[in-house]
């Protein structure tokens, strides 16, 4: 469990880490080389667990500094740690590589966040495209083939671990690939942008639709940098919107990913400046003059859904009532019933919108966490809340934000392990 005392005083400046959602799918690719060197990864739960997969199949892994080296000439499926997979939703990027190197794949349905249903039908349906035979059998899915020659055309419906991993598929086979309704999220464009540099051809649409022309000459080494954290960027903002004393900096703050949150943000009377040069963010506490808004999620450009738990958090002390509406996971608005704990008015309408009537004066209470970006709102929450709040369900601890806790304590703020 964690404890949190209010009222403490936060000031300072915090760096923004590596993303998460862009270095486990480039940890996947770097598979596809003898040797791979990924710059600026976050040593964070979800990445030690995928390595620690990875390790299984007969990887040499060197993670240090955040800096990580991998090498694959002696990999094999002989070992691969199937619990470990069952765990984390990502171990499914490790099938682009292995189905390229093995031919066959069997390997358990991956793990994740209780968020709602995340099916993989649009992994499925790319593998299937691209020749390979699925046999779907119990808890386990089972590959074999060749990739197909042929050009294909395929729908991701903005799926982006989908869009990713037919990404990969598509860049080390022969043929070229038309993706529709494809993602393009910041961590889908640094997977992008990291495959141009070994020499594939990527063409990007206004209409979501990725062409990819196969890699004819891999090279045996690859090297790339991950991008700075926008969902932490995005989370610093809020923070410090209802904590600060009086202002806090944030450094790699990827601006250019965060206009739509940014422009909410204002909407809600956060008041922030921008300095585009250092690509920094200046932070003022906000918790006086807040206004309510109204807010939905959606796919990139658009207001990220692993941002609207700290958001909707800001909504509870802004004025007059506010509405969220969650496009994208069914049920991730359930997370409010632990808001509602700590004296918060919230009315969750259906499994996709609720109301949140401001302002609010939280209060201490013992609360859990419901998934990953929730687990860190509630984190503010204790912040926000009078009286000594107590976090149960604690596991998602450093899954996804690099040291937070450990930041959060840097700019001045006690929090205890019980």
């Amino acid at each position: 469990m964690l404890s949190l005392h209010w009222p403490q005083d936060l000031s300072g400046t915090v760096e923004i880490s590596g993303s998460k959602n862009a270095a486990l799918p480039l940890i996947a690719c770097g598979l596809f080389f003898q040797k791979f060197t990924l710059h600026n990864v976050p040593r964070i739960g979800d990445v030690v667990t995928f390595l620690s997969i990875i390790e299984s199949l007969g990887v040499m892994v060197d993670f240090a500094w955040n800096t990580l080296i991998m090498d694959s000439t002696n990999m094999s499926m002989d070992n691969l740690n199937t619990e470990l997979v069952k765990k984390i939703r990502v171990g499914i990027f490790l099938f682009p590589a292995l189905l390229k190197r093995f031919r066959t794949l069997e390997i358990p349905f991956p793990g994740g966040c209780n968020i709602g249903k995340r099916p993989i039908d649009e992994h499925v349906r790319g593998f299937e495209a691209f020749g390979y035979k699925n046999e779907w059998s119990g808890d386990m899915l089972h590959f074999s083939g060749n990739y197909s020659t042929n050009n294909v055309r395929i729908s991701a419906w903005f799926a982006v671990t989908a869009t990713e991993n037919i990404l990969m598929i598509a860049a080390f086979r022969s043929g070229t690939t038309i993706i529709e309704l494809a993602a393009i999220e910041p961590h889908v464009l640094n997977l992008i942008d990291f495959l141009r540099t070994v020499g594939v051809t990527i063409e990007i649409s206004h209409d979501h639709t990725i062409t990819v022309e196969w890699l004819k000459f891999a090279p045996e080494e690859a090297e790339t940098t991950v991008i700075h954290d926008y969902i932490e960027s995005g989370t610093f903002v809020i923070l410090w919107a209802l904590t600060a004393t009086p202002t806090l900096e944030i450094k790699h703050a990827r601006i250019n990913d965060l206009r739509f949150f940014l422009a909410k943000c204002k909407e809600a009377w956060v008041r922030f400046s921008l300095n585009e040069e250092k690509d920094s963010i200046t932070v003022y506490n906000s918790r006086s003059s807040l206004k309510a808004v109204n807010f939905q999620t959606n796919i990139y450009p658009g207001f990220p859904t692993d941002l609207q738990s700290p958001f909707s958090l800001l909504l509870t002390q802004a004025e007059w009532i506010s509405r969220v509406h969650e496009v994208l996971f069914e049920w991730r608005l359930n997370w409010l019933v632990e808001i509602e704990k700590m004296k918060g008015h919230i009315a969750i309408m259906n499994p996709h919108e609720a109301l949140i009537f401001g302002k609010t004066h939280l209060k201490w209470a013992m609360v859990s966490s419901w998934d990953l970006r929730a687990w860190v709102t509630m984190i503010l929450a204790g912040m926000v809340a009078r009286g000594e709040t107590t976090i149960t369900n604690v596991e998602y601890i450093e899954r996804g934000y690099e040291d937070i806790i450990g930041k959060i304590k840097k700019l001045g703020w006690k929090i205890n392990h019980v």
